[in-house]
């Protein structure tokens, strides 16, 4: 071990032979606790001081790609065995809707502020994550056009919200929000307006004035280090990568929890106005964290780098669906073979999942079987492997 030690830190200085550094990958799997004190460049042809980030909060915003982010998330744990703050008892997320509380995290009172990652759904309560989560902890969320968001909330959400399920399709619901929208129902209807403000941890229906605005934005600012944009997926994982130090397979990923096309209800050009006032806070929310975004890019990376990053992760991600799918695309809910893969179904929504090929050696097998995992079959999963003694969950799925 103190070799390896002294190898990486060679590496990192650049004393190490070339052909020594083409192995740093091979040792990190063997040595998952010796986690680079440097980034390699893919090209291998520089070497930046950099150190990956194992202690992380994700906010994960509803109907924004954010089950695709805790795949990743899933897995990054894995690969370094990292401590998840997972869902207590018989819970599926940490108390939401309801603001966050530091019980709601499975052995809280034991393992104390030990967690690495948390990703599950919650309701933002930044005293209380504290509780859980180390002083160096990266804090970071994604955000989604609110006009596309607003649609896919519509249909995935159109049996449970009291104000999707009366209007007959999203074009009548905007065209008279507050004939279905009931503010005293604000629980059931919090998925119907400004969903990502109150994701947050605001007031999905306050009053939208300039300061009230400008004051939560600020906060949002100090308590995360950054702000990614679902519009840009790819984009945003390049972001990503970059920032937390990781490889380019730590942000490789199949897209999950999406759904069929023909579920995809157009908007009216003057529904998609309607929505930038009837959901004015999370409209200007996104714009705010749009322009940061593309502003952090430019100072971080550069366009044309960009450019030439996403093609590569994109190649990369058609390389794994090549080795890993059957047909290499996502198949609808009647189409799914093994049914312990089946995503779970809500609404008028048909969430896609896929299909594995057969005869992948085993190793490759559990690679593509963690990509592919729905959210609620992985946390039982790690719920499973990191709380043997507790009860599974039960899921209600195959």
């Amino acid at each position: 071990l103190c070799w390896v030690g002294a190898l990486l830190g060679d590496i990192c200085s650049g004393l190490a032979l070339p052909g020594l550094r083409n192995g740093v990958r091979h040792w990190r799997g063997f040595f998952p606790h010796l986690l680079p004190s440097c980034r390699i460049s893919e090209s291998h042809k520089e070497l930046l001081p950099c150190r990956a980030k194992t202690n992380i909060m994700f906010l994960k915003t509803h109907k924004t790609a954010s089950s695709t982010i805790l795949n990743i998330m899933f897995r990054f744990a894995e690969r370094y065995n990292l401590t998840v703050a997972l869902p207590a008892n018989e819970l599926f997320h940490l108390g939401y809707p309801e603001t966050f509380q530091a019980q709601f995290v499975e052995e809280f009172q034991t393992i104390g502020q030990n967690y690495n990652i948390m990703c599950n759904h919650l309701r933002f309560n930044p005293s209380e994550v504290q509780k859980v989560m180390a002083a160096n902890t990266f804090y970071f969320s994604i955000l989604r056009n609110p006009i596309l968001l607003l649609e896919s909330s519509y249909v995935y959400y159109k049996d449970d919200v009291p104000a999707f399920k009366i209007s007959k399709d999203v074009n009548e619901y905007l065209a008279s929000p507050m004939k279905y929208y009931h503010p005293a129902n604000y629980k059931q209807n919090i998925y119907a307006r400004n969903i990502m403000w109150f994701d947050f941890g605001y007031d999905n229906n306050a009053e939208g004035n300039k300061k009230y605005i400008q004051t939560v934005l600020k906060e949002i600012e100090q308590n995360f280090h950054l702000i990614l944009i679902a519009d840009y997926f790819d984009e945003s994982m390049i972001l990503l990568k970059h920032t937390l130090c990781w490889d380019l397979d730590d942000v490789i990923y199949f897209k999950l929890n999406s759904r069929s096309q023909d579920t995809v209800q157009t908007l009216t050009p003057e529904s998609k106005e309607r929505v930038k006032a009837w959901c004015s806070l999370d409209w200007k929310l996104y714009l705010h964290f749009n322009q940061s975004f593309w502003r952090r890019i430019e100072e971080t990376i550069g366009l044309e780098e960009l450019e030439n990053e996403v093609n590569h992760l994109r190649r990369r991600q058609k390389e794994l669906m090549e080795i890993c799918l059957l047909n290499q695309e996502a198949v609808g809910k009647d189409h799914i073979n093994n049914k312990a893969l089946l995503p779970y179904q809500s609404g008028a929504a048909n969430i896609l999942g896929y299909n594995l090929k057969q005869g992948l050696d085993n190793r490759t097998l559990r690679t593509c079987q963690k990509m592919v995992m729905p959210e609620l079959q992985y946390m039982s999963h790690l719920y499973a492997v990191q709380h043997p003694h507790k009860k599974r969950k039960q899921l209600g799925l195959p």
